[in-house]
């Protein structure tokens, strides 16, 4: 039934992917601003127990036949195309805005989705199937979420140094 209702109004999913993501950006960005760690942590396990759900969830229609399909596209277009490339972008943000370290936490997403492709390959009950465009997505969604986490810490680290010296006390020094 979703997936009608998303294929019927394609266009209208492609706006709200791009308004999801910002939002999320937001949230990202607030968190770190207020220093909510808490909050960020939360919201790191709540996208990530999401993503088990929905990739590890089995779909009842026995799997493809296949151990993975293994595909060089990049497929940048199509419903699927973007419920991959969103589907590692909350943890991944979160986390990075989290820890602070964009870098590893892309590395950590991406063999993350990895060994969730492999999981759906090595058990065909679930129904799923795996392919290497899905991890590929994967981290692009990854990617993009950490560029966003990396301009919210950088330009954190640049307003707190501003701040801290234009906003500190001065001492003035006598002339001789």
């Amino acid at each position: 039934m979703i997936t009608t209702f998303l294929v019927n109004h394609a266009s209208a999913v492609r706006v709200l992917f791009w308004v999801a993501l910002a939002l999320l950006s937001v949230v990202g960005w607030l968190g770190h601003r207020l220093q909510a760690r808490r909050a960020l942590v939360a919201l790191s396990v709540i996208s990530l127990a999401g993503v088990l759900v929905l990739t590890m969830t089995p779909s009842g229609d026995g799997g493809n036949g296949t151990f993975c399909t293994v595909q060089l596209s990049i497929p940048f277009q199509g419903i699927d195309t973007l419920a991959n490339v969103a589907l590692l972008f909350p943890s991944t943000l979160f986390l990075a805005v989290l820890i602070k370290r964009p870098a590893r936490v892309v590395l950590a997403a991406s063999a993350f989705s990895a060994v969730l492709e492999l999981i759906q390959s090595l058990l065909p009950n679930l129904g799923r199937a795996c392919d290497t465009n899905d991890w590929f997505m994967n981290t692009v969604g990854a990617v993009l979420a950490a560029l966003v986490a990396a301009v919210i810490v950088f330009a954190d680290r640049r307003r707190r140094r501003f701040r801290g010296s234009a906003g500190g006390h001065v001492t003035a020094v006598p002339l001789k």
